[in-house]
C-alpha cells in the first residue's frame, strides 16, 4: 500500500467534515434565508473579494454547528489583502459561542499583525444561550479596538444584528447597512421582556433609525450593493498605517485643468446658495467620489476623491443646508472623518464657506460647542497633509474647525477674491450693534474687502480665481507628497477628544 492509499480515509473524512459545515445551517435553513433576496454568509464572503482568493480558517470550530456559526479568513480585495468575517445567520442564527468568539478575536488579531484591513458582515444575534461558560478569555472586541488606526475597519449590516455582534459596527471606520438591516444593543423580543414595548426590528434599528443616529453610515438597497461599495471605500485606502494610500495611473482625468465652470456654480453673492457637490464633481478627477454619511450632518459633506490620482479626504461646508452653519450632526460626522483619514495618510482638503457654528437654542442643547470642540481637535491633531480653500465665507469657530487658523500645518492657504472672515457676517454684526445705516453699508465694505487686508499679512498664502481652484489645490497636494522622506507609520495620539 501506498502513502497516498494510507492517506485516502483520512482525507475522505476531512473532506466528508468540510462538507457539513459548507453546508451551513441545512439546505432549508439556506434556502430560506436566500428567498428573502439575502446572500448567506459564504456569498457574501465570495461576492466581496477578488474570485478564487478566500482561505478560510477555523473551518472546524463548532462541531456540529457549522463553524460555529461565523465564517472567517482571508483573501483580496481590488489586489490587496483582508481579513474578513461573516456571521452565519443559517447557523443558530449566527450566535456567539466560545468557539466563535475566539474566531472573531483570531481574525481581528491577524488584521493587525498582518497589517490588512478587517471586513466584517454582521447578521447575528448576540450571545448565545449555550450555558457555556467563558471563564477569563480575551473578548473579540479587545482585538477589534487595536485595529482602530492601525488598519481599515469596515462593517456591513446585512441583517438583523443584535448585543454583542452589533458593537463591532460603531468601533469600526465605516459602517454601511442593507434596507433588509438593522442594529441594536437587544432585539424586539428582548425589548418585550425587559420595558413591556412592542416594537419591530425596523423601528428599533432599521435604516430609518440607525442613520439618523449616526451608528450607520451609509445604506444600500442589496447585499450585493453594500459589497460592492465596501469594496469601493477601501480603494482609497492604504492597506495599514504603516504605508501610504495607493496612487493611481495617470490618464485624462488627473491632470491639471482650469475650472471655469465654478464661475457659474457659485454665486459671488453670500446670500444665494448653490451644491458644493457639483463644485466636488468639477474639481477633482472625476464624479465618482465616495461620500460617507451623506444623510447625516448633511451641513458639511464628508466624501474620499481622487486628486491627481491621489486619495484625498475632502470637508466640505453645504450652504444648501443651514446656510452652510456647522451643527452638531456635522461636526461630530467631521471629526471622525478626519481622524480616519489621518490615521491613514490621506490629504485632507477643506472646502470653506460658512457663517460660522449654528447658533439657537436647540443648537445648543444638542451641545454644539462640544461637538465644535472635537472637530477642531480632530483637524488641529491631524498631522497629515490639510490644504485649505476658503470659497465666499468662513466665520468665527467655523472657520478654525475648517482648518483656517495660522501655523496649524497646512500645507496651503486659498481664498477666493472677496472671500470674507472674522467673528460674524456684517449684517449680523450691524444688527447685534443696533449700528446706523451708514455704519451698516461701511462694515459690508470692508466685509468684502476682507480677503484683500488678510493677503497683505499672509492670512492667506494666495488668492485665487475660481477658474485656477484645481491646479491650485492638486499642486499643493503634489509638493506636499513628493516631501514624505520617511516610512509612513500609525500616528501618535495624545489628545484628549472634547
Amino acid at each position: 500500500m501506498t502513502n497516498a492509499q494510507t492517506w485516502k480515509e483520512t482525507l475522505a473524512d476531512l473532506e466528508q467534515r468540510r462538507d457539513r459545515v459548507r453546508a451551513m445551517g441545512g439546505p432549508e435553513r439556506v434556502a430560506k434565508h436566500r428567498g428573502k433576496g439575502k446572500l448567506d454568509a459564504r456569498a457574501r464572503i465570495e461576492r466581496l473579494l477578488d474570485p478564487g482568493t478566500f482561505q478560510e480558517f477555523g473551518t472546524l470550530v463548532g462541531g456540529e454547528v457549522a463553524a460555529d456559526a461565523i465564517v472567517t479568513g482571508s483573501g483580496l480585495v481590488n489586489g490587496f489583502p483582508v481579513m474578513v468575517g461573516a456571521e452565519d445567520f443559517t447557523s443558530l442564527a449566527g450566535t456567539i459561542a466560545p468557539g466563535s468568539n475566539s474566531k472573531r478575536y483570531r481574525v481581528a488579531e491577524l488584521a493587525v499583525r498582518n497589517k490588512v484591513p478587517l471586513v466584517m458582515l454582521l447578521e447575528g444575534a448576540g450571545f448565545r444561550a449555550s450555558g457555556s461558560h467563558y471563564g477569563r478569555t480575551p473578548t473579540d472586541l479587545l482585538a477589534q479596538a487595536k485595529c482602530s488606526g492601525r488598519v481599515p475597519m469596515v462593517t456591513g449590516v446585512l441583517g438583523a444584528s443584535a448585543g454583542h455582534g452589533a458593537l463591532v459596527a460603531p468601533v469600526s471606520d465605516f459602517a454601511i447597512m442593507s434596507r433588509q438591516g438593522a442594529i441594536f444593543t437587544a432585539g424586539p423580543p428582548v425589548v418585550k421582556v425587559s420595558t413591556g414595548e412592542d416594537v419591530s426590528k425596523e423601528d428599533l434599528g432599521g435604516p430609518a433609525v440607525a442613520l439618523p443616529s449616526g451608528v450607520i453610515h451609509n445604506v444600500a438597497d442589496t447585499d450585493d450593493a453594500v459589497l460592492d461599495e465596501i469594496r469601493r471605500y477601501l480603494s482609497y485606502f492604504p492597506p495599514s498605517a504603516w504605508s501610504y494610500p495607493p496612487v493611481y495611473l495617470p490618464d485624462d482625468t488627473t491632470g491639471p485643468r482650469a475650472t471655469p465652470e465654478l464661475l457659474d456654480i457659485i454665486s459671488r453673492d453670500n446670500q444665494h446658495g448653490y451644491d458644493m457637490r457639483a463644485v466636488l464633481d468639477v474639481v477633482f478627477d472625476g464624479t465618482d467620489w465616495f461620500e460617507v454619511q451623506p444623510g447625516f450632518g448633511r451641513a458639511i459633506i464628508c466624501a474620499l476623491a481622487h486628486l491627481g490620482g491621489h486619495p484625498v479626504a475632502v470637508v466640505a461646508n453645504q450652504p444648501q443646508v443651514l446656510a452652510g452653519s456647522i451643527d452638531s450632526d456635522a461636526a461630530d460626522k467631521a471629526a471622525h472623518f478626519i481622524s480616519v483619514a489621518d490615521a491613514f495618510h490621506l490629504p485632507i482638503v477643506f472646502l470653506a464657506d460658512n457663517p460660522g457654528m449654528l447658533p439657537g437654542s436647540e443648537s445648543e442643547r444638542e451641545g454644539v460647542l462640544r461637538s465644535g470642540a472635537r472637530m477642531f481637535v480632530a483637524q488641529t491633531a491631524a498631522t497629515t497633509l490639510k490644504v485649505h480653500l476658503t470659497l465666499r465665507k468662513a466665520y468665527g469657530f467655523g472657520s478654525m474647525v475648517m482648518s483656517l487658523i495660522g501655523f496649524d500645518g497646512q500645507q496651503s492657504t486659498f481664498a477666493y477674491p472677496g472671500a470674507t472672515m472674522g467673528a460674524m457676517g456684517a449684517a449680523a454684526l450691524s444688527n447685534a450693534s443696533q449700528a446706523e445705516e451708514d455704519l451698516a453699508a461701511q462694515l459690508r465694505e470692508m466685509e468684502l474687502q476682507a480677503s484683500y487686508f488678510s493677503a497683505e499679512h499672509m492670512g492667506f498664502d494666495e488668492l485665487i480665481s475660481p477658474e485656477e481652484t484645481r491646479n491650485a489645490l492638486l499642486g499643493s497636494v503634489q509638493r506636499g507628497i513628493y516631501a514624505r522622506q520617511a516610512a509612513a507609520e500609525p500616528v501618535t495620539r495624545t489628545v484628549i477628544m472634547p
